[in-house]
């Protein structure tokens, strides 16, 4: 009974571990599940963790619900002018909403970026090229590709698939012909070499203008410097001409005032005059001044004196008055006095 046993159970736990394997699955973060059931799309969506699936019968996709990126490679493109170009690389970023994936997958299936992204831009980079010429492709609208592109994704995203959102377009520089390619070359290189020529000259020009400034600006300076210095001299004259005003008002008012004092005395001295000059005083000091001048004359053969006054005071006493006078007839010569004799030497 045993050995019929033993068998058995090793083919249940066999079965039992081929089951569990093809019907135990796992859902990585960022992703939800669909089921498929003899390739009908199953009603729901699993959420990530571990899950269990009728094995052999029951499938199951998984859809990322994170932004992801989406690259498309080798796009060829057409322009306007006939010259076929080629985009290296587009990158397309974008995101679908957990909540729209079962009505996306539905419409689309799980590979739904295929048909609304890689092949979308296909489309419209060739509408965009076949519109433009290779000059505006290449060099003049290349910058505005990737936001046209974008917005005309998003347009045809929100009537197709309402829920997938295009966050970002990069669109590389497109392969053109290696002849054009070289004609394009020169042009940039003749591009930079004016570029350098412009930045030079500006350079110049700042350089000259910087100069000016500076010349100006000494300019300015020596202006305000002489300026000040002409007031400062100014003010030094100004200052010169008022001290100059005040000492000859200082001086004029001391020979003022110098005069008004001898004015004051000769008028005082004047008005002391008209009181002490009468006509008593006055006599008294024609004697007095006659007395201290007047010559005496003593000798025993004169009989009297004889006066001798000068004539200044004589005419001054007495305009009648001879200059010389005498109450006698003048003496004889023998009895004159000698001369060197006066009368102490008698």
């Amino acid at each position: 009974m045993m050995s019929v046993l033993g068998p058995a159970f090793v083919l249940l736990v066999g079965v039992t571990a081929v089951v569990v394997n093809f019907s135990l699955h796992k859902i990585d973060e960022g992703n939800v599940a669909v089921y498929y059931r003899g390739g009908a799309l199953l009603e729901g969506m699993y959420a990530p963790g571990y899950h269990f699936m009728v094995p052999f019968l029951t499938s199951y996709r998984t859809v990322q619900v994170t932004l992801q990126t989406d690259e498309v490679t080798n796009v060829p493109c057409g322009t306007s002018g006939g010259v076929m170009i080629y985009f290296d690389r587009v990158e397309v970023v974008n995101i679908l909403e957990s909540s729209q994936v079962h009505i996306v997958v539905k419409k689309y299936t799980a590979d739904y970026d295929r048909t609304l992204i890689f092949n979308k831009v296909h489309h419209e980079l060739n509408q965009f090229c076949s519109s433009h010429t290779l000059q505006e492709v290449y060099i003049e609208l290349f910058d505005r590709i990737d936001e046209n592109l974008k917005s005309s994704l998003q347009v045809d995203l929100d009537k197709m698939a309402p829920g997938l959102h295009v966050q970002a377009v990069r669109v590389t520089k497109p392969k053109i012909p290696e002849s054009i390619r070289k004609n394009y070359e020169l042009m940039e290189a003749e591009k930079t070499k004016l570029l350098i020529s412009v930045q030079k000259q500006k350079v110049v020009e700042k350089e000259a203008e910087t100069e000016r400034k500076r010349a100006v600006i000494e300019a300015q300076k020596k202006a305000e410097v002489a300026s000040i210095e002409y007031e400062q001299r100014i003010m030094e004259r100004e200052s010169m001409k008022k001290m100059s005003s005040i000492e000859d008002q200082t001086h004029l008012a001391k020979i003022i005032a110098g005069a008004d004092a001898e004015f004051y005395a000769a008028q005082k001295e004047a008005d002391a005059n008209k009181l002490k000059l009468t006509p008593g005083y006055l006599e008294m000091k024609r004697y007095d001044a006659i007395s201290k001048m007047a010559k005496v004359y003593y000798g025993p053969s004169i009989p009297n004196f004889m006066l001798e006054l000068p004539q200044s005071l004589s005419a001054a006493a007495n305009p009648d008055i001879t200059s010389r006078s005498s109450s006698e007839v003048p003496p004889s010569p023998s009895s004159e006095i000698p001369p060197g004799h006066d009368a102490q030497n008698k």
